[in-house]
């Protein structure tokens, strides 16, 4: 792990060692970081490159993409303000072909759910937000106060894995027709009370429901499918990729797009199981818990 983890508090790469064994950057090659965050997992790359190479970073978030260019001093990186659905046209507007490495980490960084006024954290009293690239137009306060019952269900069931969807949605009309619903807190609010006794749980009644809108949002499902499909193309002969998810969902788009990948022949799959994290990190790390590694090599 990079010494950029220890020094930014808020900031704790997941699977580094696990994720470099996959990619195996080496000096001259050209790698991307798809998600380059706050420049954890593209600090220990560069570390391995040896100051040889080209790393290319990519972010929606134009505050962490400040941050990775301060963190980012050694070697030769190239930082982009873009959705990863837009992997191949930064790399044509870099005039670069193709690639050794590609690397997505995928999911709400800490940084999004802990700066403030980002709206990512139902136990805030911020505006809802959940936008990853401020510059986009919708917010989670528009779905929440303008999508009919039924869309909203529709979203809590398949993003969230909600089971008391239905029961969600209608409260969120119920209450916005009184007034809109401004802050996180509010819906966390009407979340649990939609639970009721159920809400006794493990987890936080609004987790699914922010999960979901936070995914709707930031059209983060189709966004994945897209930048792995621009990926394959990418990859040079014997280049790697790996994707670390956080929830069933992500895990099954990437298992279900590398296997269909490797029976086209263009990708061999690295990884029969997602690696998950040891209980060492997980102790050190609780955010990491749901972390799940796959990796695949271009044929």
């Amino acid at each position: 792990m990079t010494g950029l983890a220890t020094r930014n508090p808020v900031h704790r790469p997941v699977l580094v060692g696990e994720a470099m064994d996959i990619l195996r950057p080496e000096a001259g090659g050209v790698y991307v970081d798809a998600t380059v965050g706050l420049g954890g997992h593209a600090g220990e790359m560069l570390r391995l490159m040896g100051g040889r190479g080209t790393l290319i970073g990519i972010d929606r978030d134009e505050e962490a993409l400040r941050m990775a260019a301060a963190a980012l001093t050694s070697g030769n990186v190239v930082l982009r303000h873009a959705g990863f659905s837009r992997i191949g046209d930064v790399l044509g507007e870099l005039r670069i072909e193709s690639v050794q490495g590609i690397f997505f980490d995928l999911g709400v960084s800490m940084l999004q759910l802990k700066m403030a006024g980002r709206g990512f954290s139902f136990a805030t009293d911020e505006p809802l937000d959940m936008r990853m690239d401020i510059t986009q137009a919708l917010t989670a306060r528009e779905v929440v106060n303008t999508y009919s019952q039924e869309r909203l269900t529709q979203i809590l069931r398949e993003y969230g894995e909600e089971r008391h969807a239905a029961k969600i949605a209608r409260a969120i009309v119920t209450n916005r027709r009184q007034r809109p619903i401004g802050t996180c807190r509010e819906l966390a609010r009407i979340a649990a009370w939609a639970y009721g006794r159920a809400g006794r749980q493990r987890i936080h009644p609004a987790t699914r429901t922010f999960q979901a809108l936070r995914i709707e949002v930031n059209r983060e499902l189709d966004e994945l499918e897209a930048g792995l499909g621009s990926s394959v193309r990418l990859l040079s002969k014997g280049g790697r990729m790996a994707v670390i998810s956080y929830h069933s969902l992500e895990d099954r788009i990437v298992k279900h797009f590398f296997k269909k990948a490797a029976a086209e022949g263009q990708l061999q799959v690295l990884t029969k199981k997602p690696v998950r994290p040891g209980p060492e990190e997980v102790r050190e790390n609780p955010a990491a818990r749901s972390a799940r590694l796959r990796g695949a090599e271009k044929l």
